[in-house]
């Protein structure tokens, strides 16, 4: 294992800050079993890095390479453990993996804990064998799958034109100028951030997107959170009682914000932060053919998007009747 800089005499130069990381050989004679980092890089032992969602991968120039080309302003950092280990995978003979969440994923993220995902722990064992004193962690749960039957989401939000689909530890990036959907793990992009999300909405007129997750709630200018929060849900007006929001939606057309908690939903008024009088009201009353309990909502353009399960219900907010029943997976191109 060593650092170099530019061109170190394998004829695989490295690039400087904020491109190719690092890379390493197979097994086998000579520079077999190798890791090279570049020195140029910031390297760190926390959670400071570049996030995907500002960045664009640069081209992987062989088996060895964990990289990411940055164009952010800010402080790009690299967790040099992350960045070892998936080496170390390589100079072990492993190859890259398709699951986001998995540690051979052949782009840079940042997540807590260090778990390898199942797919790292098969990889590694067909190699070399089961491991005869095998550790009592359970791996890291796979990636969810965009085009599965059976997917239902967290929370699903616009962010400045794009659409965010929260699942897990993970959310999808549906940008309308990226020809593919980007998945990415929360903690990478937001490291503060728990590792899941139970509810979002965008607020268009304040330009904030919000983040609900058990008792509290993040709130974000583009992707910083915002100074002050986290803050405790029960500050929007909601009783104590109400231990988590299952879905929100904000309705641009009357500045209004619906909370859904279990068979529920609440008014929130974002001009004067405050509850609307006559709530809570029966979801099942109001949103006839929806059911009793959401998981996600978006608004657009007259029409409520509710998602129950891997159902996707396309619901007029003036008429009050459902038009059509997607699949979840439908807002992911599926």
């Amino acid at each position: 294992l060593c650092f170099h800089s530019a061109e170190h005499g394998d004829y695989n130069p490295f690039d400087g800050p904020n491109g190719l990381l690092a890379h390493a050989y197979p097994p086998g004679k000579d520079m077999g079993g190798d890791v090279h980092f570049d020195e140029d890089e910031n390297w760190t032992k926390d959670s400071e890095g570049c996030f995907p969602l500002r960045s664009q991968k640069a081209p992987l120039l062989h088996e060895g390479d964990f990289s990411e080309q940055c164009f952010d302003s800010l402080s790009l950092a690299y967790n040099l453990f992350i960045v070892a280990t998936h080496e170390l995978g390589h100079a072990l003979g492993m190859g890259h993996s398709s699951d986001p969440g998995a540690l051979m994923y052949p782009s840079y993220s940042y997540d807590t804990g260090f778990l390898l995902s199942s797919e790292d722990i098969k990889g590694i064992q067909e190699l070399y064998g089961p491991n005869p004193n095998p550790p009592k962690v359970k791996p890291k749960p796979e990636a969810p799958k965009k085009c599965d039957p059976m997917l239902s989401v967290d929370a699903v939000t616009g962010l400045r034109g794009e659409t965010m689909v929260f699942k897990d530890r993970y959310y999808w990036r549906i940008h309308p100028q990226m020809p593919e959907i980007e998945q990415v793990l929360i903690k990478s992009t937001w490291p503060s951030l728990p590792n899941t999300v139970d509810a979002a909405y965008e607020n268009p007129e304040k330009d904030q997107v919000v983040l609900f997750s058990g008792k509290k709630m993040w709130a974000l200018n583009g992707y910083d959170i915002v100074d002050g929060y986290p803050k405790y849900i029960n500050k929007l007006g909601l009783p104590k009682s109400i231990k988590k929001v299952d879905a929100a939606v904000h309705i641009s057309d009357t500045g209004k914000t619906l909370l859904f908690t279990d068979e529920e939903y609440w008014s929130y008024d974002e001009a004067t932060g405050s509850m609307d009088s006559g709530y809570p009201r029966s979801i099942e009353n109001d949103f006839p053919g929806i059911g009793d309990e959401i998981d996600a909502a978006t608004y657009e353009y007259g029409y409520l998007y509710f998602f129950r399960k891997n159902l996707r219900f396309e619901y007029s907010y003036t008429y009050k009747k459902v038009y059509r029943v997607l699949g979840t997976n439908s807002i992911l191109n599926c």
